[in-house]
């Protein structure tokens, strides 16, 4: 018997509050947050409460704006990889867009992860901090370093051992956090970018979206949306062929982002050619192929859908989806086109020596192999 009153039933009609009311919304418990009375709902990020996590995270330019060209993305690509190392994240695969980007991660469980930062018992008592300050050294200069050293020192002459090894866990603190990853990430870019562009204000629409993944097939599937999003643009037919994506880099003949997919796969990293590369591409043809509307198949009422041909997809399955070579071979222009020099390694090198010299770069640059072009090496900025 349901004891129940209609009267229970009914929940309240959640509260409206109109533009003005949200504008005179009063100052919260904490200095800077808004009071939001109750019926008004806010977003949250979902974190575990320990161990490790994926997300997919994504963030557009504000008021959708196509601001990203070739050089934009590129630098973005090079922050993401540099603020990953630093945060302790993983990179599955991402996608720079003209106006947003994609990327699915893992955090790692937090506590293991900073195990690496303490002393072993073999080791001096500050093994674990010099540690530590080296990996600082993924972002911070080596003048800022050592005036952390300084400070850190002047600290301890002083008896404060407590404040220094504050002053460390802060820096602690940003390791091994979705949320601050892509914040830092989103504020270096961006004074990046209104300086090239002699611009101000913000550049992003809101903060950003962030969904938790959990299982093999989830990743594999949300690895496939990100990487299938310039087919789904029309820009590409082939996801292969765009460069600003994790399968793009991966087809290229980088090792990290074929491990980062390979990780997403829940394959062991060194089976991209024989494992990962033709189950992921078949996959993708799959789950990219083009929707008509009104397919008799696909049941009235389906939007069309930009994606891959039928033809194409049937290509794919006919090569069991390995790259053809002459599509690897499309996939090694842009070392042609943009490197700085190519071909024989003797040569490359000497080359590169002299432009290091000419450009007054401490850091050695070493040639690259293009792979697929026999002996060919290239240098490439």
């Amino acid at each position: 018997m349901n004891l129940q009153s209609p009267q229970n039933k009914t929940s309240s009609p959640k509260r409206e509050w109109s533009p003005l009311e949200l504008a005179e919304m009063k100052t919260g418990k904490y200095l800077g947050q808004i009071h939001r009375p109750k019926g008004f709902a806010s977003r949250r990020r979902i974190k575990p409460e320990k161990g490790s996590a994926c997300y997919h995270v994504m963030s557009r330019t504000v008021n959708g704006e196509f601001l990203f060209g070739p050089t934009e993305k590129e630098a973005f690509q090079r922050m993401m990889r540099r603020m990953a190392r630093f945060a302790g994240v993983e990179i599955f695969t991402y996608v720079v867009m003209d106006n947003h980007f994609h990327i699915l991660l893992k955090v790692p469980d937090r506590s293991k992860w900073l195990r690496r930062f303490d002393s072993k018992d073999h080791e001096a008592a500050d093994a674990g901090e010099r540690r530590l300050l080296a990996h600082l050294s993924t972002v911070y200069s080596k003048a800022f370093l050592r005036q952390l050293e300084n400070e850190l020192k002047s600290l301890r002459e002083r008896g404060l051992e407590d404040a220094a090894l504050l002053l460390l866990e802060r820096f602690k603190r940003r390791f091994c956090d979705v949320s601050l990853f892509v914040k830092e990430l989103k504020e270096r870019f961006s004074r990046w970018f209104n300086k090239q562009n002699g611009r101000r204000g913000t550049l992003w629409m809101d903060r950003f979206k962030c969904v938790c993944v959990d299982g093999e097939a989830a990743l594999a599937t949300m690895a496939a949306y990100i990487d299938l999003n310039p087919v789904r643009a029309g820009i590409v037919e082939d996801p292969a062929l765009y460069d600003w994506s994790g399968y793009g880099e991966a087809s290229g003949g980088s090792r990290r982002a074929r491990r980062g997919l390979c990780k997403a796969l829940n394959l062991p990293q060194d089976s991209w050619e024989s494992r990962a590369l033709p189950r992921y591409r078949l996959f993708l043809f799959d789950e990219g192929l083009a929707v008509e509307p009104k397919s008799k198949s696909l049941g009235a009422g389906k939007r069309k859908r930009r994606g891959v041909s039928p033809e194409a997809r049937g290509k794919v399955i006919e090569e069991k989806g390995e790259i053809s070579p002459s599509l690897a071979l499309m996939k090694r222009v842009s070392a042609f086109s943009n490197g700085v020099a190519i071909g024989g390694e003797v040569f490359v090198k000497t080359m590169t020596a002299r432009y290091q010299r000419a450009m007054d770069r401490k850091r050695e640059r070493i040639p690259k192999h293009v792979e697929g072009t026999g002996g060919f090496f290239v240098m490439r900025e």
